[in-house]
């Protein structure tokens, strides 16, 4: 409206006097070249508007004289709010993508034909797939478990995808995955999926702990109650040695399954205690303590011996480092023949660290056992060890109280020949 009424102000402003000097008719042909003259002018800015309406959205908007220039710049503006919008929204969606890309879990978005759109790179890594060239290809076609197809399938009504699933793709190298599905925006769906291989492995390690404790408690259990029954029933006939014998016998089993309960609440502290005060611990003091176990162990049937070369002070827990000590010391002495040597040694090493070594004459160890030794329950000949009183935590024990000193456990054994273990410790924790 205001246009018009400044067109109309215009054309009485030009027509009037022209009218009064050049006459009405030629009045009315000025008035009329300059109103189609400014028509022509009003072509131009609508056609330089169509113009740039027809280009991309970043095209900035034409700069324009007189009236229209209200007119561009508020366009201008306009152009300018929605280019900050589209910035905003590609942002946004810049730090969803990088916060999916981010997740521990992976991430697949399938469209409503079941085709892939998007993953993560955990996605590609858990279910061996390639974004380069499985984007757009049916997931089914990529992951063909039965259970997995199925899976897809089984939508109820709702859209809702089943309870979580749990697979062992081929693709993924036997890993153990869980994968979950929602409903996403139109038909789509969201796929989470989760490494649930470690905690596969840690179930059926403690499956196996509990089936090992059971079997090494059950066996001296049976054989403490059946002694003391057999004496309880023949009590009154049994000879005063046999009933020694017998007593003896439950005696020595009560024993084993004495240390058996001190090993694993040895190693249930290890494992789920924070690591206790450290202090200097005196290396010959700690050294003397090994030994006098070790011959006591050995009762005579072993040449024992000690070298303790090294420093004099070693940062640690003493009462670790001595069951870690003698773990390797009584492991050398049951599993060396009568008569052997087992060596004791304490030696710095050129880096400023040192180590304890244990080095026995013993049957050895073949070299495709010396990776588990350290497995809780594990035992190269199981019948041998048992015989000799080992528990089959000792190794396992010696292992956490090596890690909570920052130190290696070094394995080196041949077959007949004998073995030596060393308990490798950083220089900084040696004084």
């Amino acid at each position: 409206m205001s246009g018009l009424l400044t067109a109309a102000v215009w054309l009485a402003a030009i027509g009037l006097p022209t009218w009064f000097f050049i006459g009405p008719l030629a009045a009315l042909a000025t008035v009329a070249a300059l109103a189609l003259w400014r028509l022509a002018s009003h072509e131009r800015q609508i056609g330089r508007l169509i113009s740039w309406a027809e280009q991309p959205l970043d095209t900035a908007v034409p700069e324009a004289g007189g009236s229209w220039s209200r007119v561009f710049l508020a366009l201008h503006r306009r152009a300018r709010k929605a280019a900050d919008q589209r910035e905003e929204l590609r942002l946004l969606g810049e730090r969803f993508r990088l916060a999916a890309e981010a997740l521990p879990e992976g991430v697949v978005i399938l469209d409503p034909r079941r085709n892939i759109e998007w993953m993560n790179p955990r996605a590609e890594m858990l279910l061996g797939l390639d974004s380069q060239s499985d984007i757009g290809m049916p997931v089914s076609h990529l992951v063909r478990e039965p259970e997995f197809i199925a899976f897809l399938e089984k939508q109820n009504e709702t859209g809702e995808l089943p309870p979580p699933l749990q697979v062992r793709p081929i693709r993924s190298g036997g890993r153990v995955l869980q994968i979950r599905g929602t409903p996403f925006s139109a038909g789509r769906a969201l796929l989470l999926i989760e490494d649930l291989t470690q905690l596969d492995r840690l179930e059926t390690v403690r499956s196996d702990f509990v089936a090992n404790v059971s079997h090494e408690m059950r066996t001296p259990l049976t054989v403490v109650l059946g002694f003391l029954e057999t004496a309880q029933d023949g009590m009154a006939n049994a000879t005063p040695g046999e009933m020694a014998h017998y007593l003896e016998t439950a005696l020595e089993y009560a024993h084993r399954m004495q240390r058996l309960i001190e090993d694993l609440l040895m190693l249930s502290s290890l494992e789920n205690d924070a690591a206790p005060p450290q202090d200097a611990v005196c290396v010959a003091a700690l050294l003397a303590g090994v030994k006098e176990d070790t011959q006591a162990l050995s009762a005579g049937r072993h040449v024992i011996t000690l070298d303790n070369s090294g420093p004099a002070t070693l940062t640690g827990n003493s009462r670790e480092l001595h069951s870690a000590f003698g773990n390797l010391a009584s492991n050398a002495v049951r599993y060396t023949p009568e008569g052997g040597e087992v060596r004791l040694a304490w030696r710095k090493q050129a880096d400023g660290g040192a180590f304890f070594s244990v080095t026995d004459s013993g049957i050895g160890i073949a070299s495709q056992d010396v990776p588990r030794l350290t497995e809780r329950f594990y035992r190269v000949d199981r019948g041998r060890s048992r015989d000799s009183g080992g528990t089959g935590l000792g190794l396992a024990i010696v292992k956490h109280v090596l890690e909570r000193h920052q130190a290696t456990l070094k394995i080196e054994s041949k077959l007949g020949v004998g073995s030596t273990f060393a308990a490798i410790f950083p220089a900084r924790r040696i004084q």
